[in-house]
């Protein structure tokens, strides 16, 4: 499973890269913010919403901490898609964030 930290997908999201990010954390969570962008798609809803997901596409999976994004991250790869786990998750986030309208 490819990984990257925290501070290196801040760096790709203040530079206006092109990262498509999908939050796995659960509704309370995202409640409080979410990096401006991401979708929101909980662990628990992932297999029935692989729809939603593009496998043309590049992702990253961001969590709390990077444990959730970590499964999820690895359940995406086996059905084929390419994604890149977040370690240190929102926990390690220090840029703006937006509230969920998923």
């Amino acid at each position: 499973m490819k990984q990257i930290d925290m501070k290196e997908l801040t760096e790709k999201v203040k530079n206006s890269e092109n990262v498509n990010i999908i939050d796995v954390r659960e509704d309370d969570e995202v409640a409080q913010g979410k990096i401006p962008g991401a979708k929101h798609i909980p662990l628990g809803e992932v297999p029935s919403r692989l729809d939603e997901i593009d496998n043309s596409k590049h992702y990253y999976m961001v969590c709390r901490s990077g444990g959730r994004s970590g499964r999820a991250s690895e359940f995406l790869e086996e059905q084929g898609y390419d994604v890149t786990n977040v370690d240190g998750g929102m926990l390690a986030w220090d840029g703006p964030t937006e509230k969920s309208n998923d």
